[in-house]
């Protein structure tokens, strides 16, 4: 998957867009002027997504789509704090030819089960990444299973985390991850301060890999499953995949795009 496709050929005239704001302050500011731009449509109606906020906001509305089986594209424009998955905001142009001019960026999220101690079994979406991560102060003691297989018999420290390429300069980087470029069709396996092994700095595994995380001691050393924003707590296990049935797509502007983004990061001094 690439971002560096064809743009959308559809005309400016023909796009049917739904407009969904954040209600953050800075976000309502704008609501009046951003309604006015253009004729929106209901969402139910709309080809695409116009989404104002931030990358949270994006990442909530997202989230919302998997949830509903919707799978629209989204077009970001930022009015939040960093804008990584957005677009930003210029008036000169409008909304339709930014769209319609746009690059397309496809990609799949990470399916999360976790089954608890008492056996309650959760299955939740993850753009970002899904970590594990300690409960107490007591270190937090893994085993990692990779397609079936054992792979590490025991990592102990604050947890793990499994990241995207989306995902990757996100929590991931924060933890010493590597930054995947769009399209490696790769996933990021990051250790979160590991104590034992100590030099072990994680691995990077292909799409098509299925994760799994099998707690020791789970009674004296508990551990929580995040998805993105989804939290479980006191997991015994927890088995991730590339989703195969779930694909979003997000639009960017000519020369700003994902990709790019991507590769900035990898630069910053």
């Amino acid at each position: 998957m690439s971002d560096t496709a064809t743009p959308n050929r559809t005309t400016p005239r023909d796009l049917r867009l739904a407009l969904i704001i954040s209600d953050s302050a800075q976000a309502q500011d704008r609501a009046d002027e951003l309604r006015s731009a253009y004729g929106w449509v209901e969402p139910e109606d709309a080809d695409i997504y116009v989404v104002v906020g931030g990358d949270g906001f994006m990442l909530h509305v997202l989230h919302e789509m998997l949830d509903a089986g919707i799978s629209k594209p989204c077009y970001g424009i930022n009015l939040g704090t960093v804008g990584f998955l957005m677009n930003g905001l210029h008036g000169e142009v409008s909304i339709a030819d930014r769209i319609t001019r746009a690059r397309h960026v496809p990609f799949r999220p990470l399916s999360m089960h976790a089954t608890t101690q008492s056996g309650e079994k959760f299955r939740y979406y993850a753009i970002n990444e899904v970590s594990l991560l300690r409960e107490t102060r007591q270190t937090a003691k893994l085993e990692i299973r990779i397609n079936g297989r054992v792979r590490m018999g025991e990592l102990a420290g604050d947890g793990i985390l499994l990241a995207t390429p989306v995902g990757s300069t996100a929590y991931n980087l924060s933890a010493n991850g590597p930054i995947l470029p769009l399209g490696c069709n790769m996933l990021a396996l990051t250790p979160i301060s590991p104590f034992r092994p100590r030099r072990w700095k994680g691995a990077i595994l292909p799409e098509s890999a299925e994760v799994e995380f099998r707690i020791r001691e789970p009674g004296k050393r508990p551990v929580a499953a995040v998805a993105d924003q989804k939290e479980v707590r006191d997991v015994s296990t927890v088995r991730i995949s590339a989703s195969r049935e779930r694909e979003l797509t997000l639009l960017f502007d000519p020369g700003f795009t994902l990709e790019e983004r991507i590769f900035a990061e990898q630069f910053q001094v």
